[in-house]
C-alpha cells in the first residue's frame, strides 16, 4: 500500500464525514449564494473544523470565488481542497540535521504518546539513523516498562532510571549517552500529567533548561501528541500544553478511528501548530510524516 493509500484509508471515517456533509449543502444548491456559504460554514463546523476555523475558510473562499468568477456550486469543492491544504501547509521543516537531534515528546497520557515515541525509534532507524530513547516518564513504571518493549522491538537503546526519579536527571544522562554513542536522534519520553498545569510547567522547563547546557547548537523539536478521537477538545490541550513549551509540531494519532479529523485543520489555523505525523493504523509503521496536499486530497477523494 503506497503512502497516499494509507493515508486515504486512515482517513475513512474523517472522509466520509466531511465529504458527506459538504456534499449535501453542494448538491442541494445551484448557485453560489450567502445561504449556500452559511450552509457550508454549518457543515464545516459540524465537520469538527471548528466555528473560528470554518468562519476563516468560507472567508477564504468568498475571496477564491470572485477571483476565478466561480457560480457552479459543485466547483467549490476542488477551491476547498486547495484551501484547506494552504491552510495546512508550513514554510518550517523538520529540523534533524546536527548529532544528535533531539525529539521532545508531550502530551497527556492516553493519547498514544509512549506507543509514538516507539514507532518514530522504528521509523528514523528504518531511515539508517542511530537512535536512542530516554525514558522521562518517570511518574509512571508502566511508562518506562512500555518504552523497554518499545525499544526491544525497534532494536534500539534505551536511557532509563526508577520510578519516581528527576525526569531532569534522565534527560541529563540521556543527552551525555546520546553523545558518547554518537547518536543521531535522541528521542525523550515525559510524563502526561494536566492536572496540575503549574506542576507540569515547572517539569518541562527544568527538563529544557537540561537540554539547553548540555545540548547547545543541537536541533530540538517539541512534538504535542494528541488524540483525534478527542475533537475539539484536543484543540483545548493543545493550547494549555502551548504555554507550557514551545511545541514546534503535532502528531495526531488514531485518525483511522475517528470522524474527528477536522481538528487538523483547527490546530494548524487557530494555533499556528503544523502536523508533522499522523497516526492511521495500530502497526510500526503507520505513523505516517505528514502530506497537507495528500491531506486534503484524501479529505475529498471520491475514489
Amino acid at each position: 500500500m503506497g503512502l497516499f493509500d494509507k493515508i486515504r484509508e486512515g482517513l475513512k471515517k474523517t472522509r466520509d464525514s466531511v465529504r458527506d456533509k459538504v456534499e449535501r449543502v453542494v448538491n442541494s444548491f445551484t448557485k453560489i449564494d450567502e445561504e449556500f456559504l452559511e450552509e457550508l460554514e454549518e457543515s464545516l463546523i459540524m465537520a469538527d473544523m471548528g466555528a473560528a476555523t470554518s468562519a476563516d475558510i468560507v472567508e477564504m473562499l468568498r475571496k477564491k470565488i470572485k477571483e476565478t468568477g466561480t457560480t457552479d456550486a459543485k466547483d467549490v469543492t476542488g477551491l476547498l481542497k486547495e484551501i484547506i491544504a494552504g491552510i495546512l501547509s508550513d514554510e518550517t521543516s523538520f529540523h534533524l540535521s546536527t548529532k544528535p537531534s533531539i525529539v521532545f515528546v508531550i502530551g497527556v497520557n492516553g493519547a498514544g504518546k509512549t506507543t509514538t515515541l516507539g514507532k518514530m525509534a522504528a521509523m528514523f532507524q528504518n531511515q539508517g539513523k542511530k537512535v536512542l530513547i530516554g525514558a522521562a516518564d518517570t511518574f509512571r513504571a508502566a511508562a518506562i516498562d512500555q518504552l523497554a518493549v518499545w525499544a526491544e522491538r525497534s532494536g534500539v537503546d534505551m536511557v532509563k532510571h526508577a520510578e519516581g526519579a528527576d525526569p531532569a536527571a534522565v534527560v541529563y544522562d540521556s543527552i551525555e549517552a546520546a553523545k558518547a554513542r554518537n547518536v543521531d536522534v535522541l528521542l525523550i519520553d515525559t510524563a502526561g500529567r494536566l492536572h496540575n498545569k503549574k506542576n507540569l510547567m515547572d517539569e518541562l522547563h527544568k527538563m529544557f533548561r537540561i537540554i539547553e547546557k548540555k545540548a547547545e547548537g543541537c536541533d530540538v523539536e517539541v512534538l504535542l501528541v494528541l488524540d483525534a478521537t478527542t475533537g475539539q477538545n484536543a484543540v483545548s490541550q493543545a493550547a494549555l500544553f502551548k504555554e507550557a513549551a514551545d511545541i514546534t509540531g503535532i502528531v495526531l494519532t488514531k485518525l483511522d478511528g475517528t470522524a474527528k479529523g477536522g481538528i487538523v485543520v483547527s490546530l494548524k489555523n487557530q494555533l499556528n501548530l503544523p502536523v508533522r505525523f499522523i497516526g492511521v493504523g495500530e502497526k510500526l509503521d503507520d505513523l505516517q510524516p505528514f502530506d497537507p496536499k495528500a491531506f486534503a486530497d484524501a479529505l475529498f477523494d471520491n475514489e
